[in-house]
Formats: structure tokens, C-alpha cells, sequence
């Protein structure tokens, strides 16, 4: 190793090589990955100055689609929603995220007024028509209390289903958080999505999924604790240790329940 890539490296807060795995218990899904005793100062880089700018979009993206998809699954958000405009669309993402405000505040108070988890994310048209909404819910709420709380044009909503025999809200929540996370990816590396900029997609405050963190020697020995504290084995595991074209640190994925 160089001279200069040794100045680059820093001691870590902890002193010791390792796994670390954080777990959403809540969603029943977790991920992590290997740490070395030394990690590399990173260097200071200019918003949009990447020196690969298509994966920095790609890693953002999935940031955003695992944090939105745990968000749906920790708080069960398994009714899937629509939100369109009349007449000529709309085409401002800043009017649409204020719509959308009022939109749920005026939704919050046909429902009893107290406070529930949501998510949306906007998605353009394929059309000239601009810009709609996509959102999730985890409670039955009627469709005319929905119109009347969206003035703008029309809506849908629907509860998931043609799932598996003995699947749980669980299942029908990881469904919905999935397709909201999809447009999400989209809006990173689609040109004309990009515009939306820090209006991707928004959640309810208040309604964060709770994470643990465990660290261990091994994969095995981190798997092991979160599998402890759900007290079952996971149903899926994905590890890089099986992808022969994996670039990144030794990393672990898993998922409990259904």
C-alpha cells in the first residue's frame, strides 16, 4: 500500500474488525456488512461532482427504496393509493408536495384526527399531463373520504391482494412498499424524474421503525443475534460472499417472516 493511501486512513471510533448488521425488527429485514479497523478519510466532493455520478445515483437509490420499503413494512402499509389531477395535470413538484400536505392533514381530520403513518411518492405521466401521487396507508379509509379530501381530480385505492394463501399484512405491506420504492429508483435515474429533486417521496413523522444494531466476528454470529431477538430463523438471506461480480464490502441481507 502507498505512502499516500496510508495518509488516507483513519483509525474508527471502535478499535476492532468486524460485522455490523442493523435490524428493523418491525419490518423483519435487516443488512450489514464488514468493517475493518481502518477506513478511508473521504474526501470532500461538491453536490453533482461525483467522480461516478451513475452510481452515486444508483447507491442514493438505494438508500431511499430500502428506507422507504422498511417504513411501509414496519408500520404495515398495505392499501395502495392514487392521486391524479383534472384538466390539463399539474407539472410543479413543489405545488404537488404542498397538495399533498393538505391533502393528508385534511385526511387525518375526516378520520378522527389522529395522527397515522403514510407514505407517497409523485411519478410524471407518460403523457403531457404531468405529475400524480402514489401512496400508502394501513387502515381502511373510504374512497369518498379520500375524494373529498383531494379536490384536485380523481382517486383510487385498493387493499393488495392475489397474494399467496397465509400471507399477513407483513407480506401485503413488503408488496406495496416495493412498488412506491420502485418509483423512487426511478426518479434517480430518470432525467426527466430527476427534476423532482428533494421531492421524491415523503413519510409521516412520527412513525420511524425502531433499528438495533449488532456486532460480531462473523456473518454467522450477527445473523445469529438478529435471528435471536425475532426469535426465528430468517426466510430469505442474500449474501455477497454468492455474487461473483460483487465490488463492495463483504455484505449481508436477510429477511424474516411473511
Amino acid at each position: 500500500m502507498s505512502s499516500q493511501s496510508l495518509s488516507s486512513l483513519v483509525p474508527l471510533a471502535r478499535p476492532d474488525a468486524g460485522w455490523s448488521f442493523t435490524l428493523v425488527p418491525a419490518a423483519g429485514e435487516g443488512g450489514g456488512s464488514f468493517r475493518t479497523s481502518l477506513r478511508r478519510k473521504p474526501d470532500y466532493v461538491a453536490r453533482g461532482q461525483a467522480a461516478d455520478p451513475a452510481r452515486a445515483a444508483a447507491e442514493a437509490a438505494r438508500r431511499a427504496r430500502t428506507r422507504l420499503r422498511r417504513y411501509c413494512a414496519g408500520n404495515g402499509l398495505n392499501r395502495l393509493g392514487t392521486l391524479t389531477y383534472r384538466g390539463e395535470g399539474n407539472h410543479d413538484p413543489v405545488l404537488v408536495r404542498q397538495h399533498l400536505g393538505v391533502f393528508f392533514r385534511d385526511l387525518r381530520a375526516r378520520t378522527g384526527g389522529a395522527a397515522f403513518p403514510y407514505a407517497w411518492v409523485p411519478e410524471w405521466h407518460k403523457t403531457a399531463h404531468g405529475l400524480h401521487a402514489h401512496f400508502a396507508v394501513g387502515k381502511y379509509i373510504k374512497k369518498s373520504t379520500i375524494a373529498a379530501a383531494w379536490p384536485h381530480g380523481f382517486v383510487g385505492i385498493k387493499q393488495l391482494g392475489n397474494l399467496p394463501v397465509g400471507s399477513t399484512v407483513l407480506s401485503e405491506a413488503r408488496v406495496a412498499g416495493g412498488y412506491l420504492a420502485k418509483y423512487v429508483a426511478k426518479s434517480f435515474s430518470d432525467p426527466v424524474a430527476r427534476d423532482l429533486g428533494a421531492h421524491r417521496y415523503d413519510v409521516a413523522e412520527g412513525f420511524q421503525p425502531d433499528r438495533l444494531r449488532f456486532s460480531g466476528r462473523s456473518r454467522e454470529e450477527v445473523l445469529a443475534r438478529a435471528s435471536e431477538h425475532l426469535a426465528a430463523s430468517p426466510a430469505v438471506v442474500w449474501d455477497s460472499a454468492e455474487a461473483e461480480d460483487w465490488q463492495g464490502p463483504p455484505t449481508l441481507w436477510a429477511q424474516w417472516g411473511r
